[in-house]
């Protein structure tokens, strides 16, 4: 015991040092927004070659599953295309158009509304009461905040954060995750979130007791979101409660499409009308 009192009393003005520089950097990250900003890329980028090298291990040992899912993409892709195109006219077999989510511009083309950035996950936490997930794809490759993001089976959450070269991205299962569904039967709208409990189901709320609604029912995005496409899959009904006899409500809950568990890559979604929307939004509420 002596000899460490001896230790510190002889190194006592370099721990000093030490402990005065942490607070003096604290300081400047907790109250200086230029240096918070530069901490923030700074902590994502370096955090993200970290959790890369150990993903990178992981994926390869759900190399399997992730080429299940990937083949199934692609034949889902593959029957939404064949349903998408047709012929122009009986007498023209080989003048066809395909159906697209895109907005006239005028008679010599048109422009697509959404553009979709493929990305590789590299963290993804489950455990928390606020998840997130880290992509390997940042500012350098177009990724901005508040894009969403969707897996092969549905949607994900949507980027909070961006770095030169990695995004972070508030998944579903987060208390402070709103997101705006539709029963796909009847297009009625209500608001998907999680309850913190399991990550393999979600809640769906705002259904009147008046709507036909079925075990199995399909829940998507709405037209309602500034993000999101609509009709992207959310998840399907496994549960609904009518325990509370003084709300004209459901009490629903969902199997989530996207299983978190084994997520390996997304697509981020960059709405081209989104500023435009918000922006009229906006001047209307002044």
């Amino acid at each position: 015991m002596k000899n460490i009192f001896l230790f510190i009393r002889r190194f006592f003005t370099f721990f000093m040092f030490l402990i005065f520089q942490v607070l003096s950097i604290s300081f400047l990250v907790n109250y200086n927004k230029t240096y918070e900003a530069a901490y923030s890329n700074t902590a994502h980028a370096v955090t993200g070659d970290i959790q890369k090298k150990y993903n990178n291990i992981q994926y390869f040992f759900d190399l399997k599953s992730t080429n299940k899912h990937l083949a199934a993409e692609n034949a889902a892709l593959r029957s939404a295309l064949s349903a998408y195109v047709r012929n122009a006219d009986s007498l023209h077999l080989n003048n066809i158009y395909t159906l697209i989510d895109t907005t006239s511009v005028d008679t010599a083309g048109t422009v697509r509304k959404y553009h979709y950035y493929m990305a590789k996950v590299v963290s993804n936490s489950l455990s928390n009461e606020n998840n997130y997930i880290t992509i390997e794809k940042g500012a350098k490759q177009g990724i901005q905040k508040d894009m969403a993001v969707a897996g092969p089976n549905g949607i994900v959450g949507h980027v909070v954060a961006v770095s030169d070269n990695y995004s972070l991205v508030m998944s579903l299962l987060n208390h402070k995750s709103r997101v705006s569904g539709m029963l796909k039967k009847g297009f009625m709208p209500g608001l998907v979130e999680w309850d913190g409990k399991d990550p393999r189901f979600l809640t769906f709320s705002n259904i009147p007791k008046r709507t036909k609604l079925a075990k199995g029912d399909t829940v998507v995005t709405s037209n309602y979101s500034d993000n999101y496409p609509e009709g992207l899959m959310i998840g399907r009904v496994v549960t609904i409660s009518q325990e509370d006899p003084s709300s004209n409500y459901y009490q629903i809950k969902l199997l989530a499409a996207t299983d978190f568990r084994t997520l390996q890559y997304v697509y981020v979604i960059k709405n081209d009308f989104s500023k435009e929307q918000k922006e009229i939004e906006t001047k209307a509420q002044k």
